[in-house]
């Protein structure tokens, strides 16, 4: 686990230097156009592993959430929302969160639904993982925090939530930056099954589906 976490961490590294120019272009596409030169210039330096902490985590209620969160940067920066992905959390972000808050952004690392601090205000609320009530739960956040509009980081579910937040309120996304994630998936394609090598790397999921991984 230890291994595939450090692949995964220089892997969404990416995401600070696609921030900066995603956020200042206001779209992905414009942002590709820039030179290699200004990408360059733009990107913070992040080195990984240079932080192994992140915090400390806040607390607020938002939606049926009392959703736990990191803040670094100036209130009065643009906002940017990095969100994590599964079984991994924020400290996924411990070496860009700060990249970016030096950089003058008001970052905000929230626990998802089901990870860290994260609570459910009510017991009597129904539990789902949907990809569309985590994505919810941010929208409720940025209004808890009075973020109209931010630019989205996100990878594995936390690319997803992204995704989805940009599809279904794009007034809310100023940009996006999406790495190693599932996108908005199909259910159909999804029960195809992949060549034998590809399936191997999802070994864990198979282990996790049965009783024997449950015990």
């Amino acid at each position: 686990m230890s291994q595939s976490f450090s692949q995964h961490r220089r892997r969404f590294l990416g995401i600070a230097g696609g921030i900066f120019a995603a956020s200042g272009f206001g779209l992905i596409g414009s942002a590709s156009a820039q030179s290699k030169e200004q990408s360059k210039a733009a990107a913070p330096a992040v080195k990984v592993g240079a932080h192994t902490t992140i915090g400390p985590v806040k607390q607020i209620n938002a939606g049926v959430l009392d959703t736990g969160y990191v803040e670094m940067g100036p209130a009065t920066g643009p906002a940017v929302i990095l969100l994590h992905g599964w079984p991994y959390d924020i400290h996924s972000y411990a070496d860009v969160a700060p990249a970016l808050a030096e950089a003058g952004y008001r970052v905000i690392v929230p626990h998802l639904r089901g990870y860290g601090s994260t609570r459910f205000l009510s017991n009597d609320t129904m539990r789902s993982g949907q990809p569309v009530a985590v994505s919810a739960d941010i929208i409720a956040l940025m209004d808890a925090l009075k973020i109209e509009k931010a630019v989205l980081g996100g990878y594995d579910w936390g690319a997803r939530t992204a995704n989805i937040m940009a599809a279904l309120w794009p007034e809310r996304c100023k940009a996006m930056v999406s790495v190693s994630g599932y996108l908005i998936g199909s259910q159909a394609a999804g029960k195809v099954p992949l060549p034998p090598k590809a399936e191997l790397q999802w070994w864990y999921q198979f282990y996790f589906a049965t009783e024997r991984g449950r015990e």
